[in-house]
């Protein structure tokens, strides 16, 4: 952000004010431990009444401040006040209700949060960097035609991890598995991630913990196809930095029908035109200078990395904000926060195949 090409010490100039705040580190220090409610909000508290209390929170309520979370959305938004339950309340604070808040993962059901990409292992220093990785990419052969980088969630019922590792051993002539396990985890090398991904055509994305993966990004950098089983671990996440026909980049299978096994991952994707998958992989190779976060020492020429794309989307948020307290308008009202991801991935909250996908079940966990 000090690098960012158009900042100024006045905020009267200002169309947005950035806030350096460290949340993912601060609450990072009690996700794992006893630690009361009390102590993990205090922070986030302290913060929002230091805001409220400066002149340029008055100018519109906080609606031109934005801040970066770092960590994804759900270890700040803790919905009851019970010792036991993850992280803290940030993001349900009144004042952080009026900020853009930008995560590596974001809400699908509260309109406050944007995704922006997670970090990967590649920081070029100038535009000739990144065009050499790509036409790496492009030469690259791919002996596979998918594979799985990932650890099984025997916990979570609603995983289908296990049965996407069981179709992948089964194909073993199509499929190449890197399971994350034990003391020598190769997942946490990049030289073995990288390798898989590199030499496959496409990489499957299934959620873990939550919705989305660093692995998604990681797989866009090697040039691999991303393969979705939900609209909420891309489609509906990264708005600025995606495009919006995720059939040009990816592929969805819906998660329900691997579980109840109507879908042979193997079968789907050996089905693809050979032109098509040509066509998907060049558009995925378009895409690594817009998730990529270049080197903050230099600037990228001719490209607009994740940040670049990240301060418009912004930018163009907060002028939209702005003309709307001058109008006197909320456009929040114009629909139900349950209905975020639909308003802001399509402009309204009709009918969508994809609805399945998004009922909650559990709202304290989700």
């Amino acid at each position: 952000m000090k690098q960012y090409g158009c900042l100024t010490n006045d905020s009267s100039h200002a169309t947005a004010i950035f806030v350096p705040y460290y949340s993912g580190l601060d609450i990072a220090r009690y996700l794992w431990g006893r630690y009361n409610v009390s102590v993990r909000d205090w922070d986030s508290r302290d913060l929002v009444k230091w805001l409220r209390e400066k002149p340029e929170w008055s100018v519109m309520d906080g609606k031109d401040h934005f801040l970066v979370a770092g960590r994804i959305t759900w270890d700040f938004r803790r919905a009851v006040d019970d010792d036991s339950s993850w992280g803290n309340k940030l993001m349900f604070l009144p004042e952080s209700q009026n900020m853009t808040m930008l995560t590596i993962e974001s809400s699908p059901w509260h309109r406050n949060d944007f995704a922006i990409p997670y970090p990967t292992y590649f920081h070029p220093s100038s535009d000739n960097e990144v065009v050499q990785w790509q036409n790496k990419m492009r030469r690259q052969k791919r002996r596979a035609l998918f594979c799985f980088a990932g650890a099984p969630r025997p916990n979570m019922e609603d995983s289908i991890r296990s049965e996407i590792m069981e179709q992948c051993s089964a194909s073993r002539q199509k499929c190449r598995l890197l399971e994350c396990k034990n003391d020598k985890n190769k997942c946490m090398k990049p030289v073995h991630v990288m390798k898989l991904f590199q030499n496959s055509v496409f990489c499957l994305q299934p959620s873990g913990d939550s919705f989305t993966r660093r692995s998604t990004f990681d797989s866009i950098l090697a040039g691999c196809i991303p393969v979705f089983f939900s609209p909420g671990s891309a489609y509906v996440q990264y708005l600025w930095h995606l495009p919006k026909d995720y059939t040009t980049y990816s592929v969805l299978i819906p998660e329900d029908d691997v579980k109840q096994k109507k879908s042979k991952i193997d079968k789907i994707l050996s089905q693809i035109p050979g032109n098509k998958i040509s066509a998907m992989r060049e558009e995925v190779i378009k895409l690594i200078p817009k998730v990529i976060y270049n080197d903050p020492r230099s600037r990228l020429k001719t490209f607009q990395d994740a940040f670049d794309l990240t301060i418009k989307g912004v930018l163009d948020r907060v002028g939209t904000l702005r003309k709307e307290v001058r109008e006197g308008r909320n456009s929040s009202s114009d629909f139900d926060e349950e209905n975020s991801w639909k308003y802001y991935t399509f402009g309204n909250t009709k009918e969508h195949e994809w609805d399945n996908f998004f009922r909650r079940t559990n709202r304290v966990r989700y």
